[in-house]
């Protein structure tokens, strides 16, 4: 079976696992993980943090992303555009979002943001501990990531996304480390 097969696969899989979490144990590792990656924000005075806007059955970091906004800490969340582009903008209010591309949501008629990054939060499907990432098949984090090697890149993910190795191409992004917890 070649690399794109496995990869569709063990997506469908992580998505079928992933709405199957348990409510009160999504809400433990949600955060469990958000205090880890506030952890590591203050520990190294991280200044510009890049994240996603939680849908679905991802991570929610909303509490996170909040708490980082009351810290002055500047938030950036992606705008998914065509040709596998980010369009970055700058977070000021949770409440202030537009839907965009298969649901995704992001900072309504925000400031774009060109500047480096300290910190890139990556939600994915599956992980391995190598720190590669399965994602949604888009291509979106593989092109970002590579175009910011300075920023430090973690990927966030329930501890039942780990599989023993996620199916590579030359083009897949390698994270600086990944969050997960075993609760």
């Amino acid at each position: 079976m070649d690399i794109k097969a496995q990869k569709k696969i063990l997506r469908q899989k992580m998505l079928v696992e992933r709405s199957k979490i348990d409510p009160l144990n999504k809400v433990h590792y949600d955060h469990f993980i958000s205090t880890q990656i506030l952890n590591l924000i203050l520990k190294n005075n991280y200044q510009v943090v890049h994240a996603y806007i939680p849908m679905g059955h991802e991570i929610d970091i909303a509490p996170l992303l909040q708490e980082l906004l009351n810290k002055k800490v500047t938030v950036v969340c992606p705008k998914t555009l065509p040709a596998r582009i980010l369009e970055n903008r700058v977070l000021t209010s949770l409440s202030d979002l537009e839907t965009g591309i298969k649901g995704t949501q992001h900072p309504a008629n925000a400031e774009v943001y060109e500047g480096p990054y300290d910190l890139i939060v990556v939600p994915g499907l599956a992980f391995d501990l190598q720190n590669y990432r399965l994602g949604y098949g888009g291509g979106y984090y593989d092109n970002f990531l590579m175009a910011h090697p300075q920023a430090h890149k973690v990927g966030i993910f329930y501890p039942f996304q780990q599989v023993t190795e996620v199916p590579k191409e030359p083009h897949d992004a390698c994270l600086d480390n990944i969050i997960f917890t075993e609760l």
